[in-house]
């Protein structure tokens, strides 16, 4: 059975910033060098715009640091998706996965949608393609994707609805009992 390793996401520190900044060359420069876009300079740049205290959370696996993501409110309303990294030999085994199942259900808890922005040709964007995220735009480098608010549930269960084949039809969940 492969199972997880213990993990847990906690707040970021500003001494973080260089965990993040050299993990994402680790994850990210064969990818941007592809696309022809690898500048160390402007990527630690772009991580260091990006990390924010109040919004960053590092992944830490059995206690060490093992990869980041921040969660900041969008300014189209919902939540908006950055520096989701993960080392390298953590990757592939279901961890990015669970973190991602975990601040969706944050976000669908909360009402909210999210977009976060993916390189063209990324692994990732099937990862996120799985789990509702769907493509709202694209350029030579990046995907921009969305996935939507859940849908809110129906504040109270109607009574079942009686039908003529003696079933009782409860018409929201479509669960149907043999009346007797």
């Amino acid at each position: 059975m492969n199972s997880l390793p213990a993990w847990t996401l906690v707040p970021a520190a500003s001494a973080d910033l260089d965990l993040v900044t050299d993990l994402k060359e680790q994850v990210m420069r064969a990818d941007l060098e592809r696309l022809g876009r690898w500048d160390p300079d402007r990527s630690r740049r772009r991580v260091r715009d990006s990390f924010s205290t109040r919004w960053t959370s590092v992944l830490l696996v059995e206690g060490v640091f093992a990869g980041s993501v921040t969660v900041r409110p969008d300014e189209r309303g919902g939540r908006h998706l950055e520096l989701f990294y993960l080392a390298p030999h953590l990757q592939g085994r279901g961890l990015g996965t669970a973190v991602l199942r975990r601040l969706l259900a944050e976000a669908d808890a909360a009402g909210e949608a999210v977009r976060l922005v993916v390189l063209r040709g990324s692994a990732a964007q099937h990862l996120y393609e799985r789990h509702g995220f769907t493509v709202v735009h694209e350029d030579p480098v990046d995907v921009h994707m969305h996935r939507p608010a859940p849908e809110p549930a129906f504040a109270a269960t109607p009574e079942p609805a009686r039908t003529r084949a003696g079933l009782d039809v409860d018409v929201h969940t479509e669960d149907r009992r043999l009346v007797r």
